[in-house]
């Protein structure tokens, strides 16, 4: 049985209405429908919350009834957040009929060890972390598994690699990379520069200069006493 979200009318506010309905413990909410006018209501955050914590996420399917009264299957569309605090501050819910096609978006799960990892060293680097389907809401998967154990360096899987179930098409891009292996990070030793063995010799070209002309001040003394 999918689990139910109660939620009532309103009448719809400027800010200092949906403060005071925050304060209230509830939050503003908006229901979507093809072909039916949007409802604007108030809902409990904390059943939201529950609902995009689940393992499905927001592409989690349950009932929403009005009032009590109505009942019609839903999924979250959007949701706003405090950027501060991260209280849920507004929702949107997309009204659903289970014989229609839906299009979604999809977390990709990456399975098993990759080749190149586990014997040479590689690097994983998941480019791609969801792509877009498109399916029946009876057949929305939790995600899309992705098996990265033949993969060895440089090896990668693009979208049209990814095999999935034949009632879940594909919409993203096919060429799109997923998932690759790229070669483990050599360490340099730090290399001398060539100033640093320049100095050396400079410092020791300025003191044999300084030498010599200590040797030659010392020579000329004597000639000069002996002129005298």
């Amino acid at each position: 049985m999918p689990t139910v979200i109660a939620a009532q009318l309103r009448t719809p506010g400027g800010k200092n209405v949906n403060r005071r309905l925050r304060l209230a413990g509830k939050i503003p909410a908006v229901i979507y429908g093809p072909g039916k006018q949007p409802i604007v209501v108030s809902v409990d955050p904390h059943d939201v919350s529950a609902i995009l914590h689940s393992e499905t996420g927001r592409n989690t399917i349950f009932a929403i009834s009005v009032d009590g009264v109505e009942q019609s299957n839903a999924m979250v569309k959007d949701y706003q957040r405090d950027p501060v605090q991260g209280k849920m501050l507004h929702t949107d819910f997309l009204e659903i009929a289970m014989d229609r096609l839906l299009e979604l978006t999809v977390n990709v799960e990456i399975v098993g060890e990759a080749e190149g990892v586990k014997l040479d060293g590689g690097i994983m680097d998941i480019v791609t972390r969801s792509i877009e389907v498109e399916c029946l809401p009876s057949d929305i998967p939790e995600s899309i598994k992705v098996d990265v154990s033949h993969l060895k360096i440089n090896d990668y899987i693009r979208v049209k690699n990814i095999q999935t179930d034949a009632k879940v098409k594909i919409l993203s891009d096919p060429e799109i990379v997923v998932v690759t292996i790229v070669p483990p990070i050599k360490e340099e030793l730090p290399v001398e520069t060539a100033a640093e063995t320049a100095e050396p010799e400079v410092l020791k070209k300025g003191k044999t200069t300084e030498e010599g002309a200590e040797e030659e001040s010392k020579s000329k003394a004597p000639k000069a006493e002996a002129k005298q």
